[in-house]
Protein backbone atom coordinates (compact mmCIF):
# COMPACT_ATOMS: atom_id res chain seq x y z
CA UNK A 1 0.00 0.00 0.00
CA UNK A 2 1.05 3.73 -0.41
CA UNK A 3 1.41 6.22 1.81
CA UNK A 4 -1.06 8.06 2.92
CA UNK A 5 0.81 11.01 0.89
CA UNK A 6 -0.79 15.09 1.31
CA UNK A 7 0.01 18.04 -0.82
CA UNK A 8 -0.58 21.08 0.62
CA UNK A 9 0.02 23.71 -2.39
CA UNK A 10 -0.45 27.32 -1.23
CA UNK A 11 1.42 30.81 -1.77
CA UNK A 12 1.28 31.87 2.03
CA UNK A 13 3.78 30.55 3.40
CA UNK A 14 2.86 31.02 6.94
CA UNK A 15 -0.42 29.91 6.51
CA UNK A 16 0.38 26.50 4.26
CA UNK A 17 3.29 25.89 7.38
CA UNK A 18 0.11 26.32 10.16
CA UNK A 19 -1.92 23.31 7.82
CA UNK A 20 1.31 21.32 7.47
CA UNK A 21 1.76 21.50 11.49
CA UNK A 22 -1.69 20.96 11.89
CA UNK A 23 -1.81 17.98 9.72
CA UNK A 24 1.17 16.15 10.71
CA UNK A 25 -0.45 15.36 14.24
CA UNK A 26 -1.24 12.07 12.30
CA UNK A 27 1.44 10.42 12.36
CA UNK A 28 -0.33 8.15 9.48
CA UNK A 29 -0.18 11.38 7.37
CA UNK A 30 3.39 12.55 5.12
CA UNK A 31 2.61 16.07 3.95
CA UNK A 32 4.43 18.07 1.76
CA UNK A 33 3.93 22.22 1.06
CA UNK A 34 4.29 23.51 -2.23
CA UNK A 35 3.99 27.29 -2.61
CA UNK A 36 3.54 26.81 -6.54
CA UNK A 37 1.33 25.21 -8.65
CA UNK A 38 4.49 23.64 -10.35
CA UNK A 39 6.28 22.47 -8.21
CA UNK A 40 2.88 21.02 -7.47
CA UNK A 41 2.70 19.19 -10.64
CA UNK A 42 6.42 18.69 -10.90
CA UNK A 43 6.20 16.03 -7.78
CA UNK A 44 3.23 14.00 -8.94
CA UNK A 45 5.26 11.33 -9.22
CA UNK A 46 5.21 11.24 -5.31
CA UNK A 47 1.81 9.70 -6.09
CA UNK A 48 0.26 11.69 -3.25
CA UNK A 49 -3.13 10.58 -1.74
CA UNK A 50 -4.44 14.08 -1.52
CA UNK A 51 -3.91 17.67 -2.84
CA UNK A 52 -5.44 20.42 -0.55
CA UNK A 53 -5.15 22.88 -3.57
CA UNK A 54 -5.07 27.01 -3.05
CA UNK A 55 -7.62 28.43 -5.59
CA UNK A 56 -5.31 31.41 -6.32
CA UNK A 57 -1.72 30.59 -7.10
CA UNK A 58 1.14 32.99 -8.03
CA UNK A 59 1.87 31.51 -11.12
CA UNK A 60 -1.22 29.74 -12.34
CA UNK A 61 -4.79 29.17 -11.74
CA UNK A 62 -6.30 26.59 -9.29
CA UNK A 63 -8.33 25.23 -12.24
CA UNK A 64 -5.08 24.90 -14.44
CA UNK A 65 -3.18 22.80 -11.71
CA UNK A 66 -6.40 20.70 -11.13
CA UNK A 67 -6.32 19.76 -14.92
CA UNK A 68 -3.06 18.69 -14.90
CA UNK A 69 -3.61 16.51 -11.20
CA UNK A 70 -6.43 14.96 -13.15
CA UNK A 71 -4.60 14.42 -16.38
CA UNK A 72 -1.75 12.58 -14.15
CA UNK A 73 -4.30 10.83 -11.94
CA UNK A 74 -7.90 10.38 -11.50
CA UNK A 75 -7.33 8.94 -8.60
CA UNK A 76 -5.95 11.69 -6.59
CA UNK A 77 -8.43 13.76 -4.21
CA UNK A 78 -8.14 17.23 -4.88
CA UNK A 79 -9.39 19.48 -2.10
CA UNK A 80 -9.66 23.21 -3.02
CA UNK A 81 -8.71 26.28 -0.36
CA UNK A 82 -10.24 29.79 -1.69
CA UNK A 83 -9.63 32.85 0.38
CA UNK A 84 -13.90 33.68 -0.80
CA UNK A 85 -16.93 32.28 -1.07
CA UNK A 86 -17.98 31.96 -4.58
CA UNK A 87 -21.07 29.51 -4.61
CA UNK A 88 -20.90 29.12 -8.77
CA UNK A 89 -16.80 28.60 -8.60
CA UNK A 90 -17.57 25.98 -5.55
CA UNK A 91 -20.33 24.32 -7.84
CA UNK A 92 -18.06 24.21 -10.99
CA UNK A 93 -15.16 22.98 -9.59
CA UNK A 94 -17.16 20.18 -7.89
CA UNK A 95 -19.29 19.54 -10.95
CA UNK A 96 -15.29 18.27 -12.27
CA UNK A 97 -14.23 16.33 -9.81
CA UNK A 98 -12.86 17.97 -6.79
CA UNK A 99 -13.22 16.18 -4.00
CA UNK A 100 -14.45 19.38 -1.69
CA UNK A 101 -14.32 23.22 -1.64
CA UNK A 102 -13.40 25.54 1.94
CA UNK A 103 -13.20 28.89 2.64
CA UNK A 104 -10.20 29.89 4.46
CA UNK A 105 -11.68 31.07 7.88
CA UNK A 106 -11.00 29.96 11.34
CA UNK A 107 -13.04 26.60 10.56
CA UNK A 108 -10.41 25.15 7.85
CA UNK A 109 -7.90 22.95 9.69
CA UNK A 110 -10.27 21.35 11.20
CA UNK A 111 -12.79 21.05 7.94
CA UNK A 112 -9.53 19.68 6.33
CA UNK A 113 -8.87 17.61 8.57
CA UNK A 114 -12.38 15.95 8.78
CA UNK A 115 -12.26 15.49 4.98
CA UNK A 116 -9.27 13.78 4.96
CA UNK A 117 -10.18 11.33 7.50
CA UNK A 118 -13.17 10.30 5.00
CA UNK A 119 -10.89 10.35 2.00
CA UNK A 120 -8.61 8.12 4.07
CA UNK A 121 -11.97 5.68 4.17
CA UNK A 122 -12.65 5.49 1.21
CA UNK A 123 -9.33 5.05 0.13
CA UNK A 124 -8.73 2.15 2.43
CA UNK A 125 -12.38 0.27 1.09
CA UNK A 126 -11.28 0.76 -2.43
CA UNK A 127 -7.82 -1.11 -1.50
CA UNK A 128 -10.34 -3.58 0.15
CA UNK A 129 -12.55 -4.27 -2.64
CA UNK A 130 -9.33 -4.12 -5.34
CA UNK A 131 -7.57 -6.86 -3.11
CA UNK A 132 -10.77 -9.06 -2.84
CA UNK A 133 -11.02 -8.53 -6.67
CA UNK A 134 -7.58 -9.76 -6.96
CA UNK A 135 -8.59 -12.92 -4.97
CA UNK A 136 -11.45 -13.85 -6.93
CA UNK A 137 -9.63 -13.33 -9.87
CA UNK A 138 -6.92 -15.97 -8.57
CA UNK A 139 -10.35 -18.06 -7.70
CA UNK A 140 -11.05 -18.04 -11.44
CA UNK A 141 -8.06 -18.89 -12.97
CA UNK A 142 -8.77 -21.25 -15.77
CA UNK A 143 -7.17 -24.24 -14.11
CA UNK A 144 -8.48 -23.62 -10.80
CA UNK A 145 -12.20 -22.19 -11.65
CA UNK A 146 -12.89 -25.67 -13.40
CA UNK A 147 -11.40 -28.80 -12.03
CA UNK A 148 -10.56 -31.47 -14.60
CA UNK A 149 -7.59 -33.32 -16.25
CA UNK A 150 -9.76 -35.59 -19.19
CA UNK A 151 -9.76 -34.22 -22.63
CA UNK A 152 -13.33 -32.82 -23.17
CA UNK A 153 -12.43 -30.33 -20.46
CA UNK A 154 -9.04 -29.68 -21.42
CA UNK A 155 -10.47 -28.69 -24.88
CA UNK A 156 -12.57 -26.77 -22.83
CA UNK A 157 -9.83 -24.68 -20.73
CA UNK A 158 -8.33 -24.36 -24.36
CA UNK A 159 -11.30 -22.63 -25.93
CA UNK A 160 -11.98 -20.00 -22.45
CA UNK A 161 -8.68 -18.81 -22.99
CA UNK A 162 -8.97 -18.13 -26.51
CA UNK A 163 -12.58 -16.40 -25.35
CA UNK A 164 -11.07 -14.52 -22.70
CA UNK A 165 -8.77 -12.80 -25.14
CA UNK A 166 -11.20 -11.07 -26.83
CA UNK A 167 -14.64 -9.19 -26.99
CA UNK A 168 -16.45 -11.80 -28.82
CA UNK A 169 -19.99 -12.84 -27.80
CA UNK A 170 -20.09 -16.15 -25.86
CA UNK A 171 -22.66 -18.68 -25.99
CA UNK A 172 -22.38 -21.44 -23.61
CA UNK A 173 -24.41 -24.45 -23.83
CA UNK A 174 -24.86 -27.83 -22.28
CA UNK A 175 -27.27 -29.91 -20.04
CA UNK A 176 -27.76 -28.43 -16.57
CA UNK A 177 -25.55 -28.44 -13.82
CA UNK A 178 -22.23 -28.81 -16.23
CA UNK A 179 -20.80 -25.31 -15.18
CA UNK A 180 -22.07 -22.82 -17.77
CA UNK A 181 -21.83 -20.08 -15.22
CA UNK A 182 -18.31 -21.35 -13.82
CA UNK A 183 -16.99 -20.79 -17.46
CA UNK A 184 -18.56 -17.23 -17.74
CA UNK A 185 -17.38 -16.06 -14.82
CA UNK A 186 -13.52 -17.43 -15.66
CA UNK A 187 -13.80 -16.17 -19.19
CA UNK A 188 -14.39 -12.93 -17.20
CA UNK A 189 -12.03 -12.91 -14.59
CA UNK A 190 -9.56 -14.07 -17.24
CA UNK A 191 -10.09 -11.00 -20.19
CA UNK A 192 -9.10 -7.39 -19.94
CA UNK A 193 -12.45 -6.53 -17.89
CA UNK A 194 -11.58 -8.50 -15.37
CA UNK A 195 -11.40 -5.65 -12.85
CA UNK A 196 -14.96 -4.11 -13.86
CA UNK A 197 -18.53 -5.99 -12.69
CA UNK A 198 -19.24 -9.61 -13.91
CA UNK A 199 -23.51 -9.51 -13.94
CA UNK A 200 -25.25 -12.29 -13.83
CA UNK A 201 -29.10 -12.69 -14.46
CA UNK A 202 -31.78 -15.96 -14.88
CA UNK A 203 -33.73 -15.16 -17.87
CA UNK A 204 -36.30 -17.60 -16.91
CA UNK A 205 -36.75 -17.05 -13.80
CA UNK A 206 -37.78 -13.35 -14.04
CA UNK A 207 -41.72 -12.66 -15.00
CA UNK A 208 -42.04 -12.07 -18.71
CA UNK A 209 -42.84 -8.22 -17.31
CA UNK A 210 -40.18 -7.03 -15.59
CA UNK A 211 -37.67 -8.50 -17.69
CA UNK A 212 -37.18 -5.14 -19.85
CA UNK A 213 -36.80 -3.17 -16.53
CA UNK A 214 -34.41 -5.64 -15.13
CA UNK A 215 -31.94 -5.38 -18.15
CA UNK A 216 -32.52 -1.66 -19.13
CA UNK A 217 -33.90 -0.40 -15.75
CA UNK A 218 -36.54 2.46 -15.21
CA UNK A 219 -37.20 5.86 -14.31
CA UNK A 220 -39.12 6.73 -11.28
CA UNK A 221 -42.82 6.91 -12.32
CA UNK A 222 -42.34 4.64 -15.24
CA UNK A 223 -45.32 2.21 -14.26
CA UNK A 224 -47.04 1.42 -11.02
CA UNK A 225 -44.61 0.25 -8.61
CA UNK A 226 -41.76 2.36 -9.55
CA UNK A 227 -41.41 4.48 -6.56
CA UNK A 228 -37.41 5.21 -8.04
CA UNK A 229 -35.05 5.64 -10.57
CA UNK A 230 -33.35 1.54 -11.06
CA UNK A 231 -30.26 0.95 -13.08
CA UNK A 232 -30.56 -2.02 -15.27
CA UNK A 233 -28.36 -4.94 -15.76
CA UNK A 234 -26.53 -3.61 -19.22
CA UNK A 235 -25.94 -0.12 -17.16
CA UNK A 236 -24.19 -1.98 -13.88
CA UNK A 237 -22.20 -4.06 -16.13
CA UNK A 238 -20.71 -1.01 -17.90
CA UNK A 239 -17.11 -1.83 -18.99
CA UNK A 240 -17.70 -5.71 -17.58
CA UNK A 241 -19.45 -8.72 -18.64
CA UNK A 242 -23.33 -9.60 -18.69
CA UNK A 243 -24.25 -13.16 -18.41
CA UNK A 244 -27.74 -14.03 -19.49
CA UNK A 245 -28.60 -17.31 -18.37
CA UNK A 246 -31.54 -19.52 -20.06
CA UNK A 247 -32.05 -17.03 -22.86
CA UNK A 248 -33.95 -19.62 -25.06
CA UNK A 249 -36.10 -18.93 -22.32
CA UNK A 250 -36.30 -14.77 -23.67
CA UNK A 251 -40.28 -13.48 -24.43
CA UNK A 252 -40.02 -12.80 -28.54
CA UNK A 253 -40.59 -9.33 -28.02
CA UNK A 254 -38.36 -8.68 -25.90
CA UNK A 255 -35.62 -10.47 -28.11
CA UNK A 256 -36.45 -7.44 -30.45
CA UNK A 257 -35.34 -5.16 -28.06
CA UNK A 258 -32.05 -7.08 -26.90
CA UNK A 259 -31.34 -7.24 -30.50
CA UNK A 260 -31.46 -3.53 -31.49
CA UNK A 261 -29.51 -2.60 -27.79
CA UNK A 262 -26.48 -5.26 -29.18
CA UNK A 263 -26.45 -3.42 -32.41
CA UNK A 264 -26.84 -0.53 -31.47
CA UNK A 265 -24.65 -0.28 -28.31
CA UNK A 266 -27.04 1.93 -26.41
CA UNK A 267 -30.50 2.09 -25.03
CA UNK A 268 -33.27 3.91 -23.04
CA UNK A 269 -34.42 3.04 -19.45
CA UNK A 270 -38.36 2.19 -19.49
CA UNK A 271 -40.19 5.40 -19.17
CA UNK A 272 -37.15 7.32 -19.96
CA UNK A 273 -35.66 9.50 -23.07
CA UNK A 274 -32.03 9.69 -21.83
CA UNK A 275 -29.66 7.94 -24.56
CA UNK A 276 -27.58 5.72 -22.45
CA UNK A 277 -24.00 4.51 -24.16
CA UNK A 278 -22.85 1.10 -23.27
CA UNK A 279 -19.84 -0.99 -23.75
CA UNK A 280 -20.44 -4.42 -22.41
CA UNK A 281 -19.26 -7.90 -23.18
CA UNK A 282 -22.02 -10.56 -23.71
CA UNK A 283 -21.87 -13.98 -22.36
CA UNK A 284 -25.26 -16.31 -23.00
CA UNK A 285 -26.45 -19.98 -21.81
CA UNK A 286 -28.21 -22.22 -22.27
CA UNK A 287 -29.19 -25.75 -22.01
CA UNK A 288 -31.57 -26.34 -25.49
CA UNK A 289 -29.94 -25.92 -29.25
CA UNK A 290 -30.78 -22.18 -30.34
CA UNK A 291 -30.80 -23.86 -33.92
CA UNK A 292 -33.71 -25.71 -32.89
CA UNK A 293 -35.29 -22.93 -31.29
CA UNK A 294 -34.97 -20.90 -34.47
CA UNK A 295 -36.53 -23.68 -36.39
CA UNK A 296 -39.55 -23.80 -34.07
CA UNK A 297 -40.13 -20.23 -33.94
CA UNK A 298 -38.61 -19.83 -30.36
CA UNK A 299 -35.65 -17.67 -30.90
CA UNK A 300 -35.15 -15.04 -33.90
CA UNK A 301 -32.74 -15.91 -36.82
CA UNK A 302 -31.21 -12.82 -36.28
CA UNK A 303 -30.55 -12.68 -32.59
CA UNK A 304 -29.35 -16.28 -33.07
CA UNK A 305 -26.52 -14.92 -35.31
CA UNK A 306 -26.09 -12.27 -32.86
CA UNK A 307 -25.54 -14.38 -29.77
CA UNK A 308 -23.82 -17.27 -31.58
CA UNK A 309 -20.20 -15.93 -31.66
CA UNK A 310 -17.90 -18.19 -30.12
CA UNK A 311 -20.15 -21.36 -29.18
CA UNK A 312 -18.59 -23.48 -26.23
CA UNK A 313 -20.64 -27.03 -25.68
CA UNK A 314 -19.56 -27.70 -21.93
CA UNK A 315 -19.02 -31.91 -21.88
CA UNK A 316 -21.50 -33.74 -19.47
CA UNK A 317 -19.84 -35.53 -16.46
CA UNK A 318 -20.62 -39.11 -17.70
CA UNK A 319 -18.39 -37.81 -20.64
CA UNK A 320 -15.35 -36.93 -18.53
CA UNK A 321 -13.92 -40.24 -17.36
CA UNK A 322 -11.59 -39.95 -14.08
CA UNK A 323 -12.54 -36.25 -13.06
CA UNK A 324 -15.60 -37.52 -11.34
CA UNK A 325 -13.26 -38.18 -8.88
CA UNK A 326 -10.91 -35.41 -9.35
CA UNK A 327 -14.27 -33.69 -8.45
CA UNK A 328 -15.38 -35.69 -5.93
CA UNK A 329 -12.05 -35.08 -3.85
CA UNK A 330 -12.75 -31.13 -4.62
CA UNK A 331 -16.08 -31.58 -3.24
CA UNK A 332 -14.63 -33.35 0.35
CA UNK A 333 -12.09 -30.82 0.69
CA UNK A 334 -14.64 -27.96 0.70
CA UNK A 335 -16.96 -29.87 3.12
CA UNK A 336 -14.08 -30.35 5.22
CA UNK A 337 -13.45 -26.91 5.44
CA UNK A 338 -16.71 -25.43 5.80
CA UNK A 339 -17.69 -28.05 8.71
CA UNK A 340 -14.53 -28.27 10.20
CA UNK A 341 -13.82 -31.38 10.05
CA UNK A 342 -11.17 -34.01 8.73
CA UNK A 343 -10.89 -34.50 5.10
CA UNK A 344 -12.32 -37.96 4.50
CA UNK A 345 -11.05 -40.48 2.22
CA UNK A 346 -12.86 -42.55 -0.50
CA UNK A 347 -12.61 -46.19 -0.74
CA UNK A 348 -11.44 -47.57 -4.04
CA UNK A 349 -15.56 -49.39 -3.50
CA UNK A 350 -16.80 -46.43 -3.46
CA UNK A 351 -14.67 -45.13 -6.02
CA UNK A 352 -15.49 -47.47 -8.71
CA UNK A 353 -19.69 -47.10 -7.99
CA UNK A 354 -19.01 -43.40 -8.90
CA UNK A 355 -17.53 -43.79 -12.12
CA UNK A 356 -20.56 -46.28 -13.28
CA UNK A 357 -23.21 -43.59 -12.42
CA UNK A 358 -24.09 -41.48 -15.48
CA UNK A 359 -24.70 -38.32 -13.43
CA UNK A 360 -28.18 -36.43 -15.07
CA UNK A 361 -27.70 -33.48 -12.80
CA UNK A 362 -23.90 -33.77 -13.54
CA UNK A 363 -21.60 -31.61 -11.37
CA UNK A 364 -23.97 -30.14 -9.37
CA UNK A 365 -25.69 -33.53 -8.87
CA UNK A 366 -22.05 -35.12 -7.81
CA UNK A 367 -21.74 -32.63 -5.26
CA UNK A 368 -24.76 -33.58 -3.50
CA UNK A 369 -23.90 -36.70 -3.35
CA UNK A 370 -20.70 -36.54 -2.32
CA UNK A 371 -21.85 -34.32 0.60
CA UNK A 372 -24.30 -36.65 1.96
CA UNK A 373 -22.03 -39.54 1.74
CA UNK A 374 -19.51 -37.05 4.25
CA UNK A 375 -22.36 -37.22 6.40
CA UNK A 376 -23.39 -40.89 6.29
CA UNK A 377 -19.28 -41.77 6.24
CA UNK A 378 -18.17 -43.94 9.33
CA UNK A 379 -14.54 -43.56 10.67
CA UNK A 380 -14.06 -40.93 8.05
CA UNK A 381 -14.30 -43.04 5.10
CA UNK A 382 -16.44 -43.33 2.36
CA UNK A 383 -17.62 -46.59 1.25
CA UNK A 384 -19.82 -48.29 -0.91
CA UNK A 385 -22.97 -48.56 0.82
CA UNK A 386 -22.34 -44.38 1.52
CA UNK A 387 -23.06 -43.76 -1.87
CA UNK A 388 -26.90 -42.74 -2.62
CA UNK A 389 -27.91 -42.07 -6.05
CA UNK A 390 -31.74 -40.65 -5.17
CA UNK A 391 -31.84 -38.74 -9.02
CA UNK A 392 -34.58 -36.40 -9.67
CA UNK A 393 -34.10 -37.46 -13.18
CA UNK A 394 -35.65 -40.59 -12.00
CA UNK A 395 -32.46 -42.79 -12.30
CA UNK A 396 -31.18 -45.05 -9.59
CA UNK A 397 -28.81 -47.13 -8.88
CA UNK A 398 -30.17 -50.53 -9.75
CA UNK A 399 -28.32 -50.39 -13.25
CA UNK A 400 -25.14 -49.27 -11.93
CA UNK A 401 -23.77 -52.42 -11.15
CA UNK A 402 -23.68 -54.66 -14.12
CA UNK A 403 -25.64 -58.13 -13.67
CA UNK A 404 -27.64 -60.88 -15.43
CA UNK A 405 -31.19 -61.05 -16.49
CA UNK A 406 -31.63 -63.33 -13.78
CA UNK A 407 -29.49 -61.13 -11.19
CA UNK A 408 -31.71 -58.08 -11.52
CA UNK A 409 -35.38 -60.02 -11.50
CA UNK A 410 -33.89 -61.63 -8.11
CA UNK A 411 -33.37 -57.80 -7.00
CA UNK A 412 -36.91 -56.25 -8.67
CA UNK A 413 -39.32 -58.91 -6.92
CA UNK A 414 -36.42 -58.45 -3.22
CA UNK A 415 -37.34 -54.68 -3.84
CA UNK A 416 -41.18 -55.11 -4.28
CA UNK A 417 -41.17 -57.61 -1.13
CA UNK A 418 -38.79 -55.12 0.83
CA UNK A 419 -42.16 -52.12 -0.08
CA UNK A 420 -44.82 -54.09 0.40
CA UNK A 421 -43.83 -55.93 3.92
CA UNK A 422 -43.51 -59.53 2.49
CA UNK A 423 -46.98 -59.78 0.80
CA UNK A 424 -46.54 -62.10 -2.01
CA UNK A 425 -49.89 -61.84 -3.27
CA UNK A 426 -49.77 -58.26 -3.54
CA UNK A 427 -46.19 -58.29 -5.10
CA UNK A 428 -47.06 -61.31 -7.43
CA UNK A 429 -49.79 -59.36 -8.80
CA UNK A 430 -48.28 -56.08 -9.68
CA UNK A 431 -45.47 -58.05 -10.64
CA UNK A 432 -47.95 -60.09 -13.15
CA UNK A 433 -45.70 -63.14 -12.14
CA UNK A 434 -47.00 -66.35 -10.76
CA UNK A 435 -46.76 -66.42 -6.88
CA UNK A 436 -45.31 -70.05 -6.96
CA UNK A 437 -42.11 -68.15 -8.83
CA UNK A 438 -41.44 -66.01 -5.38
CA UNK A 439 -42.41 -68.88 -3.04
CA UNK A 440 -39.73 -70.40 -4.92
CA UNK A 441 -36.97 -67.90 -4.53
CA UNK A 442 -37.92 -67.36 -1.06
CA UNK A 443 -37.64 -71.18 -0.45
CA UNK A 444 -34.18 -71.67 -1.95
CA UNK A 445 -32.68 -68.49 -0.57
CA UNK A 446 -32.58 -66.40 -3.58
CA UNK A 447 -33.71 -63.36 -2.57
Amino acid sequence: MNPFRIFIVEDDEFYGEMLKHHLSKNPDYEVELYLTGKECVANLHKKPSVISLDFTLPDTTGYEVMKKIREYDQDISIIIVSGQEEIATAVKLLKEGAYDYLEKNDETKDRLWNSLIKIKENIGLKQEISILKEEIGKKYKIDKAIKGKSQPIKGIFDLIEKAAKSNITVSLSGETGTGKELAARAIHYNSSRSKKPFIAINVSAVPRELIESELFGHEKGSFTGAQTRKLGKFEIANKGTLFLDEIAEMDINMQTKLLRVLQEREFSRVGGHEIIKIDVRLIVATNKDLSEEVHKGNLREDLYYRLLGLPIEMPPLRHRGDDIIVLAKYFLEEYAKENKVDLPSISSGASEKLLKYPYPGNVRELKAIIELAAVLANDNIITESDISFNSAHGTSDFLIEEDTLQGYERKIIKFYLQKYNNNVLHVAKKLDIGKSTIYRMLKGNEI
